[in-house]
């Protein structure tokens, strides 16, 4: 079947992509949301991993913040600050949904600011129903995040398990250095990201552990630690998809005619939040096997290039947020060792690169271990002798 006329519901960085890709190959494109360029309550990081393989988000001119300071604070108050070699780039969400959107209507999509309420039919004849009118197409691509309405009807429904809650605040003033902050109990972190003329300050945690009204006290009692009030402050709060490894196993996210891109179909790091890579690689890797008449091979390239590490961050997520590590919790040890060795800043900086693969940290950090620790040692004999156990033991 020659899958010509394509719907994509969500107008957001996956199914934007991807309108661009199909619709610039010469396929009959609609891509329906009902807000279009709007500003999700994330913090907007692009990695270098993501601009090296789509430049042009490196180079367009649009709205965003370059940084490659970083401070990681761990749960007992220990800071460690490093600097990136390869720096992360912060937009605005308004920005780089708009920037996207752009690129996709110039491609030729037809770009329409509707809300999809109904789908009926089957493959090579969707009728979809929306809030002005009706449309049909061969495929129906779903990009509208991980609560989307049709979850549903073409998938397993999934629990709260498969969930976080983020809230947050975009505040006036920026600066040089983005913070993430660990807590104790709380599987998730804060997060401060400087924009041009803002900061995303945002905290996030399981659906399943602290509510929402327990997750924004923690983060407006830790904003003056960063010198930061909510004067001028917005407020947002979402809910966004973090998959156990048994989900992101199981549950389908493509089928005979349809399928699930992005946040849709769950690809996020469960460690990292980090979606916005996952979201426009498999835009990619959808558009790809649709433009070579070949749909069905959409889930055997993303078993071939991704899936693998989300199932693999997935497991391994509860032992990082609270697990223990060399005698003490994994994230004090972090920190630790990120402030007292190059060679664990070395690693700590490819992971934020997003060029460090899950698949093979556990090795590098043991082939490692012996110049990490020797490093560390050496770094508590080199400080002044003013110092006191007590100081080192806060460090």
């Amino acid at each position: 079947m020659t899958l010509k006329r394509i719907a994509i519901i969500g107008g957001g960085p996956a199914g934007a992509l991807a309108a661009e890709y199909l619709a610039g190959a010469g396929r009959e494109v609609l891509l329906f949301d009902e807000k279009l360029a709007w500003e999700k309550p994330c913090g907007g990081g692009l990695t270098d991993k993501a601009l090296a393989r789509w430049p042009f988000l490196r180079d367009a001119q649009v709205e965003r913040k370059w940084i490659s300071d970083c401070e990681l604070i761990a749960p007992s108050g220990r800071k460690a600050a490093f600097q990136l070699d390869r720096p992360i780039a912060i937009f605005s969400r308004l920005a780089l949904n708009g920037l996207l959107l752009d690129r996709a209507r110039d491609a030729g999509a037809k770009v329409l600011r509707e809300r999809i309420i109904r789908i009926d039919g089957s493959a090579g004849n969707w009728r979809l129903q929306s809030s002005a009118g009706s449309h049909r197409a061969d495929i129906v691509v779903l990009a509208a995040g991980g609560r989307n309405p049709f979850r549903g009807q073409f998938s397993q429904t999934l629990g709260p398990e498969n969930f976080v809650v983020a809230v947050g605040f975009y505040i006036p003033g920026t600066s040089d250095v983005a913070q993430v902050r660990f807590l104790k109990g709380l599987h998730g972190y804060l997060w401060l990201f400087p924009r041009s003329d803002h900061f995303s300050a945002g905290i996030c945690g399981r659906m399943q552990g602290k509510s929402t009204a327990e997750l924004r006290k923690l983060l407006e009692d830790s904003l003056p630690e960063f010198g930061l009030g909510l004067e001028g402050a917005r407020f947002y709060a979402h809910i966004l998809p973090c998959f156990t490894a048994k989900t992101l196993q199981t549950a389908r996210f493509s089928g005979d005619g349809w399928a699930m891109i992005g946040d849709a179909a769950g690809f996020v790091d469960g460690i990292t939040g980090e979606g916005l890579y996952y979201a426009l690689r498999s835009a990619e890797l959808l558009s790809d096997a649709v433009l070579a008449g070949a749909p069905d091979r959409y889930p055997v390239r993303v078993q071939e290039d991704f899936l693998p590490g989300l199932v693999r961050a997935s497991r391994i997520a509860d032992r990082f947020y609270s697990g223990d590590w060399l005698g003490g919790s994994v994230l004090e040890r972090m920190v630790q060792l990120t402030a007292r060795s190059a060679r664990f800043r070395e690693l700590m900086r490819d992971l934020f690169a997003g060029t460090q693969e899950y698949s093979n940290l556990r090795q590098r950090v043991r082939r490692s271990l012996p110049s990490i620790a020797a490093e560390a040692l050496a770094s508590v004999f080199a400080r002044p002798p003013a110092e006191t156990g007590r100081d080192l033991a806060r460090r």
